[in-house]
This record gives structure tokens, C-alpha cells and sequence, in this order.
């Protein structure tokens, strides 16, 4: 899997654009989020899925979430969003709030595990969401660490990990850490919080006034 691994800053128009081709081409890079640096494949492409598993030496039984452009993502990866999906998203994205939500048939089986939903968010962080953007679909993302390592906070942790198993890694310098987003299933007619973390139970019951387990 030895390959070259390119540091270029994200904030370099040209390097953004270097990595969405790099993405098309069905390579995993590696950039910054509003929490830790993530590892990322083009997510309608199960080739490259299967190599985001391999470089993380990640399990395949455990699902990969997405990271969107905007908002209106949802519907390029969601089968149905609710009306309580939209209402958390719009109170709470960008930032610290992922919703599982039912998965479109089209997308690969390997990003799910198999299953019949998907986790997505809209990170408060330009460059994952530029990425996407310019992909023109969300991008499969999760934490730039082999499986079981600590997550990193800079290119330089990335690189102590992922050097020559990654083609690029944007530096956007020490990322933003915070806690593991709120996780909340939206996927059936009553929300259940799966994790909490920066949002509340409280605030996520204000929004869609109810009570929630």
C-alpha cells in the first residue's frame, strides 16, 4: 500500500482542487474537521470505500459515516428524511450533530456495512464541506488514525500514522478538538439519541418538542 503522501495547505485553492481529483480517482486523502483530521473517499465509489477500510485497517463491519456539503446533501444519500431530521439539521448544522437517516438503495453496501442506514453531518469546517462541494457529492469521512490509535490533530500526527498510505494531506494546522458529535437516529418515527456529546438532550427535545429517550 506504500505510496507518496503529499502535504499541501488547505486553505490553497489549487490544493483543494488537487484533492478532489485525487478523490475521483478513487484515492483517500486526509484533511481537517471541527474536531479531529479526518480520512476521506468519494462516497459512490465502493473501490474506494474498500481502500479507506484497508488504509484506516478498519473492520468492515463497522459503517462509514458522510460528511456533506450543505443542508440539501441529505437528500444525495438519504433514502426519506423526516420532518425531525430537517428541524435538527436546520437548528444545528453546521456543527457538532450527526443524524442517521435511512440510506438510498444506490449507494454501496460497503459504506453501510450492510446496513439500511447512514450517519451524515455537515462538519463546521470549511474544508471537508469544499471537498464535497466540489466533488458534488458527500464525502465518506471518518478520523485519520489507524483502527484503535489515537485520533490526530495535526498533519503531523496524521503522517506519523498514515505516511505512505494516504496520497494527500491537507495541513489546516492543529484542528479544532472537541467533543464526538451528538449522534441521533432520525431513521424511524420516534428519534432516539444514540450518543450524547456537545447538544443535549434538552436541546434536542426543545427542537422537536418531545421528549426524547
Amino acid at each position: 500500500m506504500a505510496m507518496e503522501t503529499r502535504v499541501l495547505p488547505a486553505d490553497d485553492p489549487q490544493a483543494l482542487e488537487e484533492a478532489v481529483q485525487l478523490l475521483l480517482a478513487g484515492q483517500v486523502i486526509a484533511h481537517p474537521t471541527d474536531t479531529v483530521y479526518g480520512v476521506a473517499a468519494d462516497s459512490g465509489n465502493a473501490d474506494a470505500i474498500r481502500r479507506l477500510y484497508e488504509v484506516k485497517e478498519r473492520p468492515l463491519d463497522k459503517a462509514i459515516p458522510v460528511l456533506l456539503g450543505d443542508i440539501a446533501d441529505m437528500l444525495k444519500v438519504a433514502d426519506y428524511v423526516s420532518p425531525a431530521a430537517w428541524k435538527l439539521a436546520e437548528a444545528f448544522w453546521p456543527g457538532g450533530l450527526t443524524l442517521v437517516v435511512p440510506v438510498r438503495p444506490c449507494m454501496p453496501a460497503i459504506l453501510t456495512a450492510g446496513q439500511r442506514t447512514i450517519a451524515v453531518r455537515l462538519p463546521d469546517h470549511e474544508t471537508p464541506r469544499e471537498l464535497a462541494r466540489r466533488l458534488g457529492r458527500p464525502i465518506a469521512a471518518t478520523s485519520a488514525n489507524l483502527s484503535g490509535q489515537p485520533s490526530p490533530a495535526t498533519a503531523e500526527e496524521v503522517l506519523a500514522q498514515l505516511q505512505g498510505r494516504v496520497s494527500l494531506v491537507l495541513d489546516g494546522g492543529p484542528a479544532r478538538e472537541g467533543i464526538a458529535s451528538t449522534i441521533v437516529d432520525v431513521s424511524t418515527p420516534t428519534p432516539r439519541i444514540l450518543r450524547e456529546g456537545p447538544i443535549s438532550a434538552a436541546e434536542i427535545a426543545e427542537v422537536l418538542g418531545i421528549e426524547i429517550a
